[in-house]
């Protein structure tokens, strides 16, 4: 039998923040595989529960749907993952309350000083990825910055998901760099807060597949 040539890895690509119609339809036909609503009234790209439903009905099959919630009541969680597939835990939840979730959920944890990604790896294990963003204190994400990326050690038990100040101009060095399973942008596609741009996602994504190829 002849053995099939290598092919190209592929990293997977979420935009989060989705607030408008027209920019989850320009989002996936640029071929993002994940779309970000972020389920926390601290953020500029808040969405409510009519936002939420309103959007989600607007995603292909095949495309998966994530809320983005920080220190969420279980009473919240359970409504809005009605209209979710993968729910992404970006405050201080425990590894119990995350288990607890009615739906597969990954937990992201920030690249603070000291921080023992393997031991994290080990604490939330029911977590189908780590989603890894860079740290300011009191800001629990989206703040526009890179973290050292040389921190993240080459095999974790999880799959990575990195974020934080991502761009068009540096997600193949983030890939070529990190290796990771997916990459994750808001701001750097965004024409302002809450408001992508159709041409900064293509170019996201052509970038992606140019690092993977």
């Amino acid at each position: 039998m002849t053995a099939l040539p290598p092919q190209p890895r592929r990293t997977r690509v979420k935009f989060c923040g989705m607030t408008r119609p027209e920019d989850v339809d320009a989002a996936v036909s640029a071929g993002a595989d994940a779309l970000g609503f972020v389920l926390w009234s601290g953020s500029k790209r808040a969405v409510d529960p009519s936002q939420l439903a309103a959007l989600c009905e607007r995603v292909p099959a095949f495309v998966t749907r994530v809320g983005l919630f920080v220190d969420p009541e279980p009473a919240w969680v359970a409504r809005a993952s009605e209209h979710l597939d993968l729910l992404q835990f970006h405050g201080e939840e425990p590894p119990a309350f995350c288990d607890a979730a009615p739906r597969p959920w990954i937990k992201a944890l920030r690249m603070r000083d000291g921080l023992d990604l393997a031991a994290a790896a080990d604490a939330y294990q029911g977590a189908r990825g780590l989603l890894l963003d860079a740290y300011r204190p009191g800001v629990p994400g989206g703040t526009g910055e890179t973290f050292d990326w040389t921190r993240i050690p080459a095999a974790l038990a999880k799959p990575v998901i990195l974020a934080g100040g991502l761009t068009p101009a540096n997600v193949a060095r983030a890939i070529e760099t990190v290796r990771p399973f997916a990459v994750d942008v808001s701001g750097g596609i965004e024409a302002a807060p809450g408001r992508k741009d159709a041409r900064r996602m293509a170019d996201f994504l052509r970038e992606v597949r140019r690092a993977d190829a």
